[in-house]
């Protein structure tokens, strides 16, 4: 296909224009509201059950894909959305869209387009998809792209690393990069390690040299304090830790640095396990450093040599985001239910609490990616609900569906397309973004069969 097809009837088409906000003024507006009121909402005595349709938005309805015509997803009324790069087309470099799309975060140009940068979660050993390349035979990686938010339209897209192994999520950084995060630790047919973190600029290629002294683990995802430069990381494993990356220069992380893992204070100094901690717990915390962050087969793992120095452990730590002068971390599987956990740090306090943790599956089931809006809504991605929904969270702690997967391919395929016919309305969402100005539009990967989604709408409507 042409990577600079025209997609009609998708300009933003004066959806309710209003002053630009900033990514400051997102973290002013985010988090605490919400889930400090679903926490709220939670610990009183009246059941809460998940909501089958937005009090904002109003019921999901089958939506149009602009590109296609297909009838992929489900969405408020008034929301409308255009589909790009999936597994197979081919992008602006000549080179196939590699599948498995994950973790993804925009940043708004100059020139006032919006580049994204896109992981791609693959496994195996067939082949980098493009160069540079960290190890020339795995085949994960990150691509690139630049969206006209204005005409609504896709303009390029290329392949910017790979070489790389199960790249998941990660996080921007407010320079202007984004930082990708292998998850897993497994070594290479020729004894590479991988397990690491790798820098991409929105707008060139990539660093195929990961920055080792971040740590070699199952990284997941990453938050970075714009005040002091440190880069906060989650490990996606059991039992797991929570790590700062403090950089010996601003900007610099691939220069060198010093990781060290979070501890909760406990009055012998042991371990202490968060596994099963409800809404308002609170902890005093402090750091201690990580002697072989790197390490190799054989050696001890980051979280177990900082468990042996009194750091503490979670049960898979996910999505991370940070907002208010604070980091939110999200564990998958903890808490008393075992459905899932969101921790709030402050570092200038060294204070730590559960903000809310899920008292039962009909009201959060295992979430995972988190992104927050530039108004402050928060929209969460699960990993295990029944039927894959996009979810967001009103100012008064109530989670409703704002869009629902139902893609299925034809038998006779979708012209232009490589992807075999199907039902993929399992598949998990991943990557969820939003143009970080004025949020006008909201980017989400479909893991399977691997498809980008633009979407726009009467935003201001509701609480997103």
């Amino acid at each position: 296909m042409n990577d600079d097809t025209t997609t009609p009837g998708t300009a933003r088409r004066g959806f309710l224009k209003r002053g630009a906000a900033t990514a400051a003024s997102a973290a002013a507006l985010a988090a605490l509201g919400p889930l400090d009121a679903l926490g709220a909402r939670t610990a009183g005595a009246a059941p809460l059950t998940k909501r089958l349709a937005s009090p904002d938005y109003g019921p999901l309805y089958p939506v149009k894909d602009e590109a296609t015509g297909l009838e992929l997803l489900r969405l408020p009324k008034g929301f409308e959305y255009l589909s790009y790069g999936w597994t197979g087309d081919v992008m602006t470099d000549g080179t196939p869209t590699p599948s498995a799309h994950d973790g993804m975060a925009a940043f708004r140009r100059r020139d006032g387009r919006i580049a994204l940068v896109r992981n791609h979660e693959r496994g195996g050993y067939g082949g980098a998809f493009t160069e540079p390349a960290y190890n020339p035979a795995a085949a994960g990686g990150t691509t690139n792209l630049v969206f006209d938010p204005e005409r609504g339209k896709f303009l390029e897209s290329w392949g910017s690393l790979s070489g790389t192994i199960r790249n998941c999520a990660g996080g921007p950084t407010p320079w202007g990069t984004w930082l990708s995060c292998e998850e897993t630790t497994e070594l290479g047919p020729d004894g590479t390690r991988h397990g690491y973190v790798f820098e991409v600029p929105y707008d060139r290629k990539g660093d195929p040299e990961p920055i080792r002294a971040m740590g070699r683990f199952s990284h997941e995802a990453v938050a970075v304090d714009p005040q002091t430069g440190y880069v906060y990381l989650t490990e996606d494993a059991t039992p797991s830790g929570l790590y700062r990356y403090i950089p010996h220069r601003s900007e610099r992380l691939a220069a060198g640095g010093e990781l060290q893992m979070l501890v909760v204070e406990t009055p012998d100094g042991s371990s202490y396990s968060t596994y099963g901690d409800g809404t308002d717990t609170e902890y005093r915390t402090s750091w201690v450093t990580i002697a072989n962050p790197d390490y190799a087969p054989g050696e001890t793992r980051p979280a177990e040599q900082g468990a042996a120095l009194g750091a503490a452990v979670f049960k898979r730590l996910e999505g991370a985001w940070w907002g208010n002068e604070r980091l939110y971390i999200v564990s998958t599987s903890g808490g008393p239910t075992g459905q899932g956990q969101v921790f709030e740090y402050d570092p200038r306090r060294e204070w730590m609490r559960v903000l809310f943790a899920s008292p039962d599956a009909s009201v959060l089931n295992n979430p995972d990616n988190i992104c927050v809006s530039p108004r402050g809504g928060i929209v969460l991605c699960e990993d295990g609900s029944e039927g894959e929904y996009v979810h967001g969270l009103t100012t008064d702690g109530e989670i409703f569906p704002f869009a629902l997967n139902q893609i299925v391919i034809p038998a006779g395929g979708v012209p232009g397309k490589s992807v075999a016919p199907g039902n993929y309305s399992g598949s998990e969402w991943c990557g969820s973004t939003f143009e970080p100005r004025t949020g006008d539009w909201l980017f989400v990967n479909a893991q399977s069969p691997g498809i980008t989604f633009a979407i726009t709408g009467p935003w201001r409507r509701g609480s997103l």
